[in-house]
């Protein structure tokens, strides 16, 4: 990657792309390009940000480290099947590199919840560099009270505290850039540890350093499991690394993005805050880790919805807090000027109250693959799964909010196709498990009467093809499901007819897809490229025995990727940039299923 001095672009220039996660499975942070941690939540996703500046400004804070002078060019990347990102800065006739990544495993040990390890290091030439400390908690961008001692800078905020420790030793103070000579052989270690209603652990360098070292090597063991014979499997380690680092270790819960209101239209307002729990998603991403052998995964997150969705059973939330609660209301930050002026800056999400249909689909679909992969339900578990099938079988004949949560209901046709998979995909459990004949007549004869509505009113056959919603001529990318479902024969016209008709009416260009047709969702502003949805069609293409359309289509999404191989949620079709909250956990994993379906294809 190269481009201008760094030194000389804004901050407000800087690419959604240009920007590397760094994780612990508790919360996450946004590092830019220029050595910037511009978003960090403590003390998880969805706690207030400690450094803001991607959405809220300047006066939001940042943590940077990097070079003080322009630099020639730039190169990133993550250490291979680790969480540890490396950037390095060429300087003149030096280089600077940064290393740099968060401990996962902390249980067991004295450490802090969050401990974030970075190291400056030279080569060649000593290389000015600057260290840019400023902390600013939360909604009002609360400074700290700030107690510089002589092996560590204190800050605090009532019962939150963060410490910075160096070595060796610098006189950091918040707020004011620090110069610093970097040196070969001489390298600089910061070290931040984090602590909320709990004793502030402080960490000497050396040692956090050695423990990002045993992170990496939990990382790589745990990289090593997953089958090499998959194919592009360096890019479906990447996804599963960026999913399980967005998945909440305490409750084992995904969130959606560890951001808030990045835009989806630059300068627009469909800016949303997705620190929460889909069920839908993470639904998608257990089966994705069911496929390449990780059940913990599965199993924890099972877990975590039969203790999350008891108070609301048998409905199912559209979604939920990281501990299952409640999500708070949606409301909007004033004075933040957004990513890219784009405002609102939300926190909160409205879509907690909304009717979802097709989350039950997904949900049930996830425990029926994880019984296929030969364990057993719980008792407890089963009946959760029980309940929600006969919520579908109560209610799919209602209108509800659809997988793209448009706020006006509609008989949407997704939906429907999810609500017979909920059915289906439960009575294929109650092979193994006990339930009453009269319940199991009740979904049949549900599952069935879907089928039948939705091949009468929810396909359009001037169009050869399913549509959005019953009365509308509208297409919708989500029904690229409909292969993988076997409501319809996989060889069946409507079938095939469906693929080609979104593939080709809701092309953005290349491999890339709208989710349904621009402009048509009661939201101001413009709509980009879905990444999930192409995946989603290189699963249907690949499901259906187009194997060559299905490698090539995914080869050509593999382009799109970051610099360190990630995807936000939505794609420019006209500039390549990515938009949306970012890292999306739905994309990543989207594309591990894509390149799964490849694997498992008919071949020619």
């Amino acid at each position: 990657m190269t481009g201008e001095p760094l030194v000389a672009r804004p901050r407000s220039s800087m690419g959604i792309a240009d920007y590397g996660l760094l994780g612990d499975t508790r919360t996450a942070a946004l590092v830019a390009a220029d050595g910037g941690i511009d978003w960090l939540c403590v003390p998880r996703f969805d706690g207030e940000p400690l450094f803001g500046r991607l959405v809220g400004g300047s006066e939001a804070g940042t943590f940077r480290v990097g070079p003080a002078g322009p630099v020639l060019a730039v190169e990133r990347r993550y250490r291979q099947h680790t969480a540890t990102v490396e950037t390095t800065w060429t300087v003149g006739d030096g280089r600077l590199g940064l290393t740099e990544g968060m401990v996962a495993e902390v249980s067991g040990r004295l450490l802090p919840g969050t401990l974030l390890v970075r190291r400056l290091s030279a080569e060649g030439a000593p290389v000015a560099a600057v260290i840019e400390f400023d902390p600013r908690l939360g909604v009002r961008h609360r400074r700290p009270r700030v107690d510089q001692r002589r092996w560590a800078l204190v800050c605090q905020w009532g019962s939150l505290a963060v410490s910075l420790r160096s070595s060796p030793e610098l006189a950091i103070e918040p707020g004011r850039p620090t110069s610093i000579t970097v040196t070969p052989g001489r390298p600089v270690t910061l070290v931040l540890a984090v602590a909320d209603r709990e004793p502030l652990v402080h960490v000497e360098p050396a040692a956090a350093w050695a423990l990002l070292g045993e992170d990496e090597e939990r990382w790589r063991e745990w990289s090593a499991g997953i089958d090499e014979s998959l194919p592009f499997r360096e890019h479906v380690v990447r996804s599963l690394l960026t999913t399980r680092l967005l998945t909440y270790s305490p409750s084992r819960s995904p969130v959606a993005a560890p951001t808030t209101s990045l835009p989806e239209d630059p300068g627009g307002v469909r800016n949303w805050d997705y620190r929460y729990v889909w069920p839908r998603d993470a639904s998608i991403s257990v089966s994705a880790f069911l496929s390449v052998g990780k059940a913990d995964e599965a199993r924890g997150f099972l877990a975590w919805l039969l203790h999350a969705s008891r108070l609301q059973r048998p409905r199912l939330p559209a979604l939920l807090t990281l501990h299952g609660r409640h999500v708070p209301a949606e409301r909007e930050l004033p004075g933040w000027p957004g990513y890219l002026d784009s405002v609102p800056v939300r926190v909160g999400n409205g879509a907690a109250g909304q009717h979802q249909l097709d989350g039950y689909g997904w949900v049930i679909d996830a425990a029926w693959a994880f019984a296929q992969a030969g364990h057993r339900l719980y008792s407890e578990t089963w009946r959760a799964v029980r309940g929600f099938a006969d919520v579908v079988a109560r209610c799919w004949q209602e209108p509800d909010a659809g997988i793209w949560e448009v706020r006006e209901p509609a008989h949407h046709v997704h939906s429907k196709l999810m609500g017979w998979l909920a059915l289906d995909r439960a009575l294929r459990i109650a092979e193994t498990h006990p339930l009453r004949d009269r319940q199991r007549r009740r979904w049949q004869a549900a599952r069935d009467a879907i089928a039948a509505e939705v091949r009468t009113r929810g396909f359009d056959p001037t169009q050869a093809s399913y549509v959005r919603s019953y009365g509308s001529a509208d297409l919708d990318a989500a029904l690229l499901v409909l292969p993988l479902l076997d409501m319809d024969d996989i060889d069946s016209p409507r079938v095939h007819g469906t693929i080609d008709a979104i593939r080709d009416r809701l092309s953005a260009g290349g491999p890339l897809l709208y989710r349904y047709p621009p402009g048509r969702d009661g939201f101001p502003g413009s709509e980009a490229a879905f990444l999930p949805c192409s995946f989603w069609l290189v699963q249907a293409l690949a499901r259906t025995g187009r194997h060559r359309e299905a490698v090539e289509l995914f080869q050509e999404m593999v382009e799109y990727a970051t610099p360190l191989g990630l995807y936000a949620e939505e794609l420019d079709p006209a500039t390549g940039a990515h938009l949306g909250n970012f890292p999306q956990t739905l994309t990543h994993a989207a594309l591990v299923q894509a390149a799964l379906a490849i694997r498992d294809a008919p071949r020619p």
